[in-house]
């Protein structure tokens, strides 16, 4: 069975960085797409960022495109998400996901194995 635990969240400032990891065990690693997603209080869940199975190709939401970036090591089984320049409204609980293909994918019904979330709060 797979597992994902996600660290790295935190309370910072508008401005700051973060950096979030989920390590991954239980099946292998390298042969999963992967994505982040989150929930802000009073909203769905939505799509972050996804990175193909070997890192390959990856994909952003607007609301993140050019602050974000996802990536991953396959050889220590961890997919990270680098968080520049953050806003208030990026204030969520962000959950990584697993993905029993390769092609990363933007929907939460894609994925078939999810994290516990890690809490991020952006003060302004």
């Amino acid at each position: 069975q797979v597992r994902l635990v996600e660290s790295g969240g935190g309370l910072t400032q508008a401005g700051d960085s973060l950096r979030l990891a989920c390590v991954f065990s239980g099946r292998t690693f390298g042969t999963y797409a992967m994505g982040w997603f989150r929930q802000a209080p009073g909203k769905e869940r939505e799509f972050v960022a996804a990175i193909r199975y070997n890192g390959g190709s990856t994909g952003y939401a607007d609301s993140v495109k050019g602050r974000f970036t996802i990536s991953r090591d396959n050889a220590k089984n961890t997919l990270y998400l680098q968080m520049n320049s953050l806003k208030p409204e990026d204030t969520a609980v962000y959950y990584c996901a697993a993905r029993i293909r390769f092609r990363v994918a933007i929907m939460n019904s894609d994925y078939d194995y999810w994290g516990q979330g890690t809490q991020v709060t952006v003060s302004s």
